[in-house]
């Protein structure tokens, strides 16, 4: 689905990304962990089309989209999700998500004076979706409330919905379980399995809960310093000696029994 080749970014004499490569397969739930720093909100910046690359090419599905704007990608089915949600707070929950399908009659000026049924059929149609949506994630009680009042696991979910809303075909989540409580993190985590197996979604995660990533992904991959470190499954890759240093740093390495799940 997705391969970055040799991807760099640079600001200035920073080299956040520096000289990536990867993979992730049509159907995967990718798991991407690193140390603070490592690179990896920015390789999801710069595959998502936020920030352009130094150099180095992302394809997707065969194509080459690298430098391709956030809202070209959306349409190819590319969608991101951020650490911090980006909700429109005033708007209900139900309001949030029948805004994301583009296209909709309602946005051109000419339609609201002529064609008002058709606008109104439409409304009604997404906000019947966004109903269905809001099932499936198990927040439908939460449908008429004002977004800005939720949670932060619950705006999580609501991000989660919106790409719902739309054909997503891979799906970037970016620190998914930041702020979340125990309970709300099971919820979302089962949400992006079914999401996966009776959907077809793909996902890439970036999480720091070991436990959460061990639980959905296969590969994970380690970056570190700009650069893949290690790729394998959750054992192979928390137990990989670079990946226990990159974390902890050569002096304590030895000292650690479990890997960085205990991290």
């Amino acid at each position: 689905m997705i391969v970055v080749d040799d991807l760099h970014k640079h600001f200035g004499g920073f080299h956040a990304v520096d000289g990536a490569s990867l993979e992730i397969s049509e159907g995967s739930i990718t798991g991407l962990i690193g140390p603070n720093g490592a690179g990896k909100t920015t390789l999801f910046n710069v595959i998502a089309g936020v920030l352009k690359p130094t150099s180095g090419r992302v394809r997707m599905a065969g194509q080459d989209i690298t430098g391709l704007p956030p809202h070209e990608l959306f349409h190819r089915g590319l969608l991101r999700t951020f650490q911090i949600a980006h909700e429109f707070a005033s708007m209900t929950v139900r309001e949030n998500l029948m805004v994301v399908p583009g296209g909709q009659a309602g946005e051109r000026l000419w339609n609201t004076w002529f064609a008002r049924g058709r606008i109104a059929a439409e409304e009604r149609a997404l906000a019947e979706k966004a109903d269905e949506v809001l099932e499936f994630l198990t927040i439908a009680h939460l449908a008429d409330e004002r977004a800005g009042n939720l949670s932060g696991g619950q705006k999580k979910l609501l991000e989660l919905g919106r790409t719902m809303m739309v054909d997503a075909r891979i799906v970037f989540l970016d620190e998914v379980g930041a702020g979340v409580n125990r309970t709300l993190l099971n919820t979302i985590g089962d949400a992006i399995v079914r999401l996966n197996r009776e959907r077809g979604y793909t996902f890439c995660v970036i999480e720091h809960d070991m436990d959460f990533i061990a639980r959905l992904c296969n590969p994970v991959i380690c970056m570190a310093e700009g650069r893949v470190l290690a790729e394998g499954t959750v054992e192979e890759v928390k137990n990989d000696e670079r990946v226990i240093e990159a974390y902890l740093g050569t002096g304590l390495k030895n000292k650690v029994a479990g890997g960085v799940a205990d991290v």
